[in-house]
């Protein structure tokens, strides 16, 4: 028997594949950086960035404790980074990557609940939602500090999404989409039977497919084609 059944929770990142990000993430980071007295143009600034590039999906405050160790250290980080993350949304400086709210409604209308996830904390999610529109646009909205702290690459949103909405019968009626390794490995860990890489954020295909992505899509605006082709070869 295929135990990849009709998708019914899909489970989205935001920046990155609902949303174009721009390189806010970066520059946010510069923000944080010299709060902490990094040197921009030093070895140690070239590090701490390599880093944060390769953990993009990562819940932020966990990043930040990786770069600095101490929690005090990492607590300051992370308040100047979502400050300055929150102000370059409120400057205008995202908007959602193309297709992708109509992808969400199209999936939603077709019967699918749709959970938007973030590795940023709640007050930055909420500022991109409003920019954005969209806090009406899902019925649920999740970042870290909702699934008890732990963000990607950790199942714990996906798994919150699952117990919170009952849209599924089990996990295996789990889509998760993202661009990152990291949203790829949240997927596999939380046992979802669609697991699907997006190529307008972060990571590359190969890395995508590494971290356990089933399909790599152009873009979140192919998903409901994806989904609807899932479904029709689970009915089989």
């Amino acid at each position: 028997m295929n135990d990849i059944h009709d998708p019914r929770l899909v489970v989205l990142d935001m920046a990155g594949t609902t949303v174009a990000d721009r390189g806010l993430v970066e520059r946010a980071f510069a923000v944080a950086a010299a709060e902490l007295g990094v040197e921009p143009g030093s070895a140690d600034h070239a590090a701490k960035l390599d880093h944060v590039r390769a953990t993009m999906g990562e819940s932020k405050i966990s990043v930040f404790r990786h770069l600095f160790g101490d929690e005090a250290l990492a607590r300051r980080a992370n308040t100047a980074f979502e400050k300055a993350y929150g102000e370059l949304v409120d400057d205008g400086h995202i908007t959602p990557v193309p297709g992708a709210r109509e992808a969400i409604e199209e999936l939603q209308g077709g019967g699918r609940t749709v959970v938007l996830t973030t590795g940023f904390a709640r007050v930055t999610q909420d500022a991109i939602l409003g920019a954005l529109g969209w806090r009406d646009l899902v019925p649920l909205t999740l970042c870290p500090a909702d699934a008890g702290g732990r963000g990607r690459p950790y199942p714990d949103m996906v798994l919150e999404a699952f117990l919170r909405t009952g849209a599924a019968e089990g996990v295996r009626q789990i889509a998760v989409v993202g661009d990152t390794s990291y949203d790829m490995l949240s997927g596999v860990r939380a046992g979802a039977g669609v697991v699907a890489g997006v190529l307008t954020g972060a990571h590359q295909a190969e890395a995508l497919r590494a971290a356990g992505a089933g399909y790599v899509l152009g873009s979140v605006a192919e998903l409901p084609t994806l989904l609807a082709d899932v479904a029709a070869g689970a009915a089989r």
